[in-house]
């Protein structure tokens, strides 16, 4: 019986039981990709990383949720790099990740311990807020953006912290942008303890109700953070109950740093 090397790590996290959970498999080729859904179905955290070696500082990178393949993930790649850097060993200047539809993702540890990952960072346009989106979050957002997600702004972060959303009305609702399906919002507001800017991000287009942290959508909340209130970089807090997570971001022209910590959970072996 195969056995595959199999990490869990908390993504975006400086302790245990923060941020995102992501699981990381190395392996020596991609197995077919039913096989690649059902082992992310089974571990059934928001997405599971295979990473596979193609030089001295590369590898191909491919992410799925329980559900579905997706074009990008920010805490799976930050857990990825993690796995590289603190469990396997690699010791060179920077990662550099292959990816099939976000091209190449490139990640350097920095000299505080942290991991910046250079990500791209796409358009957005400012778009009504409809009545059926409205409806579906349970509050009327003051101001909405189209992009890679919806993005849905509020006055305050406690209206953020409040939101109820009807996630089977949601799953239908918002754009579809970059590979992504509808169903996929992202819901902040300027300000918050310490912070530039809180956000929660609900999924249910991609098999996840409520992501607890999520790279992806920070680099379309530094854009329009940026367009918004002029600013370039960030302090971001994803509200997430239970848990939690911080993100610094940095938005270059069409690129976008994306700053944060993860820890090695769980590592063990997967048996097909």
């Amino acid at each position: 019986m195969p056995k595959l090397p199999f990490y869990q790590v908390d993504a975006f996290a400086s302790k245990p039981f923060e941020g995102n959970q992501a699981c990381v498999m190395p392996l020596d080729d991609f197995l077919s990709d039913e096989t690649l859904q059902a082992i992310a179905a089974e571990n059934n955290v928001a997405e599971t990383a295979y990473i596979v070696r193609t030089g001295e500082d590369s590898w191909n990178l491919r992410w799925f949720t329980p559900a579905v393949e997706v074009p990008l993930c920010g805490h799976a790649t930050l857990g990825s790099a993690h796995v590289l850097f603190n469990e396997l060993g690699f010791a060179g200047e920077a990662i550099h990740f292959d990816t099939v539809k976000s091209g190449r993702l490139v990640v350097r540890k920095l000299a505080d311990g942290r991991l910046e990952m250079d990500f791209p960072c796409g358009q957005v346009t400012e778009i009504p807020v409809t009545d059926d989106v409205a409806a579906a979050l349970g509050a009327r957002p003051v101001q909405a953006w189209g992009g890679m997600f919806y993005a849905a702004r509020f006055e305050t972060p406690d209206e953020v912290k409040a939101l109820k959303p009807d996630l089977k009305a949601l799953k239908d609702l918002g754009v579809p942008g970059e590979g992504w399906d509808r169903g996929n919002f992202g819901c902040f507001a300027a300000g918050g303890e310490g912070v530039d800017v809180t956000s929660r991000f609900f999924a249910p287009g991609s098999g996840i109700d409520e992501d607890p942290a999520t790279g992806s959508w920070h680099t379309m909340l530094a854009r329009v953070m940026s367009e918004r209130f002029g600013k370039n970089e960030l302090r971001c807090y994803q509200a997430f109950p239970g848990r939690g997570a911080f993100v610094d971001t940095q938005l270059e022209g069409a690129r976008v740093k994306l700053i944060g910590r993860a820890v090695t959970v769980i590592e063990g072996r997967f048996s097909l």
